[in-house]
């Protein structure tokens, strides 16, 4: 057996390619489960923050209630930001075993299945981060045009911990599209060194 290829605990042909590639696989992986966990803790964050976002103003005896529930946006970014959470800990505890185990080789369906969710989580998060956007400048500056008055003027407490939300979704999002690109290398790496080894056979 040559010395640059392994076998796993799977006795599973695993090939490293070398030292050097070993420990940039191995930085990798560890850095994949520092933004998953970042990711999980900005989108509970970026959830709670404007889940929990509520103020009750009084308008000629009559109390009028803001909730995030009134913007659809803000609701698509809350249910966003809590599927991305929940995927990136189960992702993240995958990472963690991974390293454990000796960073097993992905098969390449698994792989393809990660590279896919992470995408679309990307693109899902991106959306919901736009609209959020949109949503929050209409409050902020109203829309003289359709004559939409600004509500963030009578809704001061819900709009700041609203904006907060928003920024630590934007954080979650960035960290969504790094790991979608790690995704991307780790899912390619593994064609090159199916060509590596039979090219290295013959």
């Amino acid at each position: 057996m040559r010395p640059e290829v392994g076998m796993s605990p799977g006795n599973v042909p695993v090939y490293y390619g070398g030292g050097k590639l070993r420990a940039v696989g191995r930085r990798m992986e560890v850095a994949e489960v520092v933004l998953r966990c970042a990711i999980c803790g900005l989108g509970v964050l970026a959830a709670a923050l404007i889940g929990s976002a509520t103020q009750v103003r009084e308008f000629f005896s009559v109390e009028k209630k803001a909730r995030f529930t009134d913007m659809k946006a803000l609701v698509f970014l809350v249910v966003a930001n809590g599927i991305a959470a929940g995927y990136s800990l189960v992702q993240g505890v995958r990472c963690v075993v991974s390293i454990i185990k000796g960073g097993v080789l992905l098969k390449k369906a698994l792989a393809w299945a990660i590279f896919s969710c992470d995408q679309a989580l990307a693109y899902v998060a991106s959306a919901a981060i736009a609209a959020a956007a949109e949503a929050a400048e209409l409050g902020q500056s109203g829309q003289a045009e359709l004559q939409w008055m600004k509500l963030c003027n009578l809704y001061g407490k819900f709009c700041t911990q609203v904006g907060e939300g928003i920024a630590s979704a934007f954080l979650a999002c960035l960290c969504l599209v790094i790991v979608s690109s790690m995704s991307a290398f780790n899912l390619f790496r593994l064609y090159g060194r199916t060509k590596e080894q039979n090219s290295g056979s013959w």
